[in-house]
């Protein structure tokens, strides 16, 4: 064969060869990465829980749950309250946030102890780091200090009469709760402008800015806001069970400090 044929053909073939063996390696190193990919960010990991039911994983479209983290500013280690947490759809994304050296306690106020100490139960039996306790709001204390207090959704509920809460001494306790620096997040409904408090037992909605003033009184210092779940085209008019605006109202998220 002609030497330049001969070495045309020896390049090609080795050309070919290397491709294919790129190919192989290829297929191998991404089968590889399937098997074992895992968020590495603590929040997307949260979110991706596989232990989140599937009812609650439908709702995170509108409560934008990496938006709220973030918010949040949850670190791995944090120690949490989550006051009220109902089903636990909060607690659950705090307990994988925070990891296993963290802590989250599932706070059950004695007004709804009969119903939703079982959902707390469940929560703890599901995740080795929550507790749930369970207490007066109006002098709730717990086992260690804490990086983060939340609240979502249940602070206009606390303001009805017939929760016999005094709101001043419950942000009171919060903030002996809280660590120098610590935070004090509130998720609620927007009420309209001017209605302050008045509509927290029939729309169960409450003014922002009402909020505010009152978490403020306590020695808290405004932090931040997000508007991650706020909605412009709630005009405030309807409560938040009537089935045209449920899951869908009006929401502020206020970001609070203590100071030092």
């Amino acid at each position: 064969m002609n030497t330049k044929l001969l070495l045309a053909a020896c390049a090609v073939g080795a050309l070919a060869l290397s491709g294919c063996m790129a190919a192989g390696m290829e297929t191998v190193a991404t089968a590889d990465e399937a098997a074992t990919a895992q968020p590495t960010d603590p929040n997307a990991a949260a979110i991706a829980d596989p232990l989140r039911p599937e009812s609650e994983v439908a709702r995170d479209p509108l409560r934008h749950p990496a938006e709220m983290l973030a918010f949040a500013q949850i670190n791995e280690g944090d120690r949490i309250a989550d006051i009220r947490p109902e089903e636990g759809y909060f607690t659950r994304l705090f307990a994988r946030a925070v990891g296993g050296a963290g802590r989250v306690y599932a706070f059950v106020p004695n007004q709804t102890a009969a119903r939703e100490n079982a959902f707390g139960d469940t929560l703890a039996a599901a995740y080795p780091n929550v507790n749930r306790i369970t207490g007066d709001l109006n002098v709730m204390t717990f086992p260690e200090p804490l990086d983060v207090v939340f609240m979502g959704q249940e602070y206009h509920d606390f303001v009805i009469p017939r929760f016999n809460v005094d709101v001043a001494k419950m942000n009171a306790q919060v903030f002996a709760a809280l660590k120098p620096g610590g935070l004090y997040v509130i998720l609620d409904h927007q009420a309209a402008p001017g209605a302050g408090t008045s509509v927290v037992g029939t729309l169960h909605r409450i003014e922002g800015s009402a909020l505010r003033a009152q978490v403020e009184a306590a020695g808290f210092i405004f932090d931040g806001e997000t508007t991650a779940v706020a909605n412009p085209y709630d005009d405030h008019s309807l409560s938040v069970f009537d089935e045209a605006i449920r899951g869908k109202s009006d929401q502020f998220v206020y970001r609070f400090r203590k100071p030092g």
